[in-house]
């Protein structure tokens, strides 16, 4: 599969991927800023995807960053068609300020097949073991 993308800022940085067999390709901001606990950001990365019909753009946390910074993406589909900037949100849930710079890795996106189903109106559903089951209704 092919992709085309285009630098919307001279300093964007392409995504990448780390290692030939990661899911997801690696975001990069071309800014430098500061997210205080409990506050969120829309951070830019000069950068916009073509994606092919069909697909979606799905962004996610990096693990290091969510995990080790307490960093957490918001707002995270991009859809076929869209051609602007792929900015951002980040949210800070710790008790720290975080510090990004110009070039520094925050999210990262994986490219996914999308379906359509057609959607049909039924009176009830067939009885399934699990049923309307949810939060802990399978036990601890």
């Amino acid at each position: 599969m092919q992709m085309r993308f285009k630098k919307l800022h001279p300093e964007a940085k392409a995504p990448t991927f780390a290692h030939a067999t990661d899911a997801g390709m690696d975001l990069y901001t071309i800014e430098d800023f500061t997210i205080e606990p409990g506050a969120h950001y829309n951070a830019l990365t000069g950068i916009s995807l073509l994606l092919p019909d069909g697909y979606a753009g799905l962004i996610w946390d990096k693990g290091g960053i969510g995990m080790q910074r307490h960093i957490k993406t918001i707002g995270g589909v991009f859809d076929t068609g869209y051609q602007g900037d792929y900015t951002i949100g980040l949210v800070n849930v710790g008790h720290e300020p975080q510090t990004f710079k110009k070039g520094d890795k925050i999210a990262q996106i994986l490219i996914q097949k999308v379906e359509h189903p057609e959607l049909i109106e039924v009176e009830e559903f067939e009885q399934t073991a699990r049923g309307d089951g949810r939060f802990g209704s399978t036990g601890k």
